[in-house]
């Protein structure tokens, strides 16, 4: 076994056993201190992993003793118990985490001949070698081999022009401040056009359409030298142009984790209804901000399928929202590991005082959207940029992506019938919202936050949640929603997302399922005073 396959299959199993122990399993009795024993329900079999935050070696009870488990194997054991769960065989989904795991190895032999970006920011954007960690299938990629997504890859550190297309006007469709977009004009656009950047991938994907040939649609080649390369970011599909500082979020028809990655008509719909919910938000939070998607492009060639898949956003860049001196950084690098990670180096009371600073940057910009303007932020790891300073602390919080974004139904019910059956509306009752919001907000963002803090300090996973309990409470203290608060920070669970049993009933990525975990906000004992 190679060493990348090796890493490969250890990272894949990782994340599988995740989704295993949080929405099937259940605990059963281990006198070894170092393992701890689940039992899967459905077929009775005791499954061994080591414990800790990423549990690894794999083992199922046999007549002999503990046999360890191969990826394969494990893959199987899993299908077996989920088919007889849910009626359901799901043999696409066994072939998407096998594939998964082969990207990650393709992505690991592409990185010892590739440079990481010296720009820290980037460097976290693309650090994202393992992906989601609760999730099956983290790093599948669709059909195709690495050549068809290698250059695009952001794990790989890859960069690239974006491809160019005249759009004759009369088939133009837009919506929204498009200012952004107009340094990427390559050369001339023949009259009666305006340009449409693409992703290279997202084109070849799309093949040959008729609106070639006939005119509505013409090349016009990669990119202008200037703002030159577009660097993916951990999403895959937007990509950022450091030089001109602005973001392109485009169409791209790959499943990645839970769903198709193309722009939905209904999202696009929305988009300048959720900017202006979203201004005010914070307009009050200095050392917060939420990076604006301006307005979208597109092609109608008539049909959804190609309005979709046309489709670029436009979203601001992040140098007017940084305060002098302040780096960006995406929290999920943060929790994954990248050179320059802020976390490495501290000090056990150092970490503290990071970890406090980040919840002063985090938490309250969150439940201020909820309370005052009845708005969920999907303020999920990918979706959150922390700012930090000279010495590394947290000054700064940016959140992102409209898509996201989730309106409290009772809050904007006159919006909301305004907006009528023109699309589906973004929107949920209080009590999906709120469990939205603790599932994203704790589950997803604090807990693996908190978690990379105690993989280097194992002497504090006493005290990092009773300072997060301190600013929640002191939050709602202040300025309200101390019913929602109160009640988390008493629960004995939170909400977590089921990534495993959503792909394999083959739900859509938006009808999200929880199950429930321990919540680390509950009072458990005494920790340091606040710092």
């Amino acid at each position: 076994m190679t060493e990348a396959k090796g890493r490969a299959d250890a990272l894949s199993a990782t994340a599988l056993l995740n989704c295993l122990v949080r929405e099937v399993a259940e605990p059963a009795p281990c006198p070894d201190a170092d393992h701890v024993v689940h039992r899967l329900p459905e077929t009775g079999r005791l499954l061994r992993v080591r414990a800790g935050r990423r549990p690894t070696e794999p083992c199922v009870r046999t007549d002999g003793g503990w046999l360890p488990l191969t990826f394969e194997a494990l893959v199987a054991l899993a299908s077996d118990e989920l088919g007889r769960r849910t009626g359901v065989t799901n043999r696409t989904m066994v072939t998407e985490m096998t594939d998964s795991r082969d990207v990650i190895a393709a992505l690991q032999d592409a990185r010892t001949s590739a440079c990481p970006p010296d720009d820290p920011y980037l460097r976290s954007e693309q650090a994202l070698l393992a992906g989601h960690r609760y999730h099956p299938a983290p790093k599948a990629r669709g059909t195709g081999g690495p050549e068809s997504w290698l250059p695009y890859a952001p794990e790989a550190y890859a960069h690239f022009p974006l491809q160019l297309l005249g759009v004759r006007a009369d088939v133009l469709a837009e919506e929204g401040d498009l200012s952004l977009l107009a340094p990427l004009t390559a050369g001339d656009v023949p009259d009666g056009y305006l340009p449409l950047p693409i992703h290279p991938w997202e084109l070849d994907l799309l093949g040959e359409l008729p609106a070639f040939r006939d005119g509505r649609l013409v090349r016009l080649g990669a990119s202008a030298p200037r703002p030159g390369r577009a660097v993916p970011t951990s999403s895959v599909r937007t990509v950022y142009l450091p030089e001109a500082d602005f973001f392109c979020k485009m169409s791209l028809d790959v499943r990645i984790t839970n769903g198709n990655r193309r722009l939905e008509l209904r999202d696009l719909l929305w988009l300048r209804t959720i900017g202006d919910l979203l201004a005010p938000v914070f307009d009050s939070l200095p050392s917060a901000a939420f990076l604006a998607d301006r307005g979208y492009r597109t092609a109608d060639l008539g049909g959804q399928h190609a309005y979709e898949g046309f489709a670029v956003i436009a979203r601001e860049g992040l140098r007017p929202r940084l305060g002098a001196g302040v780096t960006p950084l995406l929290a999920a690098g943060i929790g994954e590991g990248f050179p320059g990670n802020p976390l490495d180096g501290l000090t056990p009371e150092r970490a503290l005082v990071w970890w406090r600073c980040y919840l002063d940057q985090v938490v309250p910009p969150v439940l201020h959207a909820w309370q005052r303007h009845g708005l969920v932020l999907e303020c999920h790891l990918q979706n959150v940029l922390v700012g930090v300073d000279g010495t590394g602390l947290p000054v700064q919080a940016l959140f992102r992506d409209h898509e996201g974004v989730r309106l409290v139904a009772e809050r904007h019910l006159g919006l909301l019938d305004r907006h009528g059956p023109r699309a589906p509306a973004p929107a949920l009752g209080a009590v999906h919202g709120w469990q939205r919001l603790a599932y994203c907000l704790v589950t997803n963002n604090l807990s693996e936050i908190a978690g990379a803090i105690t993989d280097r300090h194992p002497e504090l996973a006493g005290e990092l949640w009773p300072l997060a309990r301190a600013v929640f409470a002191g939050h709602a203290a202040e300025h309200g929603c101390s019913a929602e608060v109160d009640a988390l920070l008493g629960s004995p669970h939170v909400p977590a997302k089921t990534n495993l049993l959503l792909r394999w009933l083959d739900a859509d990525g938006a009808e999200a399922r929880y199950a429930p975990v321990p919540n680390p906000l509950r009072r458990r004992g005494r920790g340091r005073p606040p710092v």
